[in-house]
């Protein structure tokens, strides 16, 4: 039989328990409504032993989002290797993965944290932003984007943000086609910058030419030419899209 003696722990051990215990409770409830008496019983402390290691509950849920921030962070971490629409998907399978395990906790990370919340918090979230459009742009090969490419893959993070936060909101679509669209949402987003820039238009013709037609890309391409009229008797085989020789003369790369 266990006696239940608490073993003592060292400070630094004991803080990373606290920001644990916090992270768990900020991810299942907004943080304006987790109290330090919640945090101390499920850390298994008293109250005034938590304002020893944190000075007030802000300072604990800054620690807390920067533990959430790295982990999301890290999300969109991806091997260069393969097809980039079967990257993305698998970014977004993981970047959900934590839309899941976190719940009020990321709405609250993405609104700028508790009412009142230091500036901080949001300087946090803007390097996990910036954090995803740099790995977005490593995978494109680009480094120096032209202005057009910049806006599309910041303009897609900012849409996988507000499109989870909606989701979360009784999940009216299921998980799987939700990220699938997503990795649509990008291609899409793409072409269309590609119509107005040939710059774009060639880094478009470079991904979508090494996209298999059975990947996420070809499944948007089929899809798209099924909606046209006799589209079912045209539907796409083999490579997403051959590059032209000349990229201005073909920028709507998955028109």
């Amino acid at each position: 039989m266990t006696t239940g003696v608490r073993r003592r722990m060292g400070v630094d051990e004991r803080r990373a328990q606290l920001i644990c215990v916090a992270l768990e409770l900020f991810s299942r409830r907004s943080p304006d409504d987790v109290s330090i008496d919640e945090i101390a019983a499920a850390a298994g402390i008293s109250r005034p032993l938590v304002y020893h290691y944190f000075p007030g509950k802000m300072s604990l849920y800054e620690a807390a989002l920067r533990r959430a921030a790295d982990d999301l962070a890290g999300r969109f971490l991806e091997a260069h290797e393969g097809p980039l629409g079967a990257r993305l998907l698998r970014v977004m399978g993981r970047f959900f993965d934590f839309v899941e395990e976190h719940g009020p906790g990321f709405s609250a990370l993405l609104r700028g944290g508790p009412s009142g919340g230091p500036s901080t918090a949001n300087v946090m979230i803007d390097g996990v932003r910036q954090a995803a459009y740099e790995q977005i742009l490593s995978h494109l090969r680009v480094v120096s984007p032209p202005a057009r490419l910049q806006l599309v893959v910041r303009s897609w993070v900012s849409l996988a943000e507000s499109t989870a936060l909606l989701w979360l909101d009784g999940r009216p679509v299921p998980r799987a086609e939700l990220e699938l669209q997503l990795v649509h949402d990008f291609a899409a987003l793409v072409s269309v910058s590609a119509a107005y820039d040939g710059e774009v238009a060639a880094i478009a013709l470079r991904i979508f030419a090494q996209e298999p037609a059975d990947g996420p890309f070809g499944d948007l391409l089929g899809r798209l030419t099924a909606l046209s009229p006799g589209g079912e008797d045209r539907r796409p085989s083999g490579a997403c899209r051959p590059a032209p020789s000349d990229p201005r003369a073909g920028t709507a790369a998955l028109a």
